[in-house]
């Protein structure tokens, strides 16, 4: 949690705020990718990459 608050304020201080969506979209696709492993979808979202 100490991470967060410290990136956190990193974007706001150097005004990094564009970095946001690209974290947000990193962590969605490595979410996804590590819920799907070992199930009948998983084929399909390797298609992806």
């Amino acid at each position: 949690m100490n991470f967060l608050i410290e990136f956190w304020n990193f974007l706001k201080i150097r005004k990094k705020y564009w970095l946001l969506p690209i974290i947000f979209v990193l962590f969605i696709f490595g979410g996804l990718i590590v819920l799907s492993q070992g199930s009948a979808v998983a084929p399909f979202i390797y298609t992806i990459f």
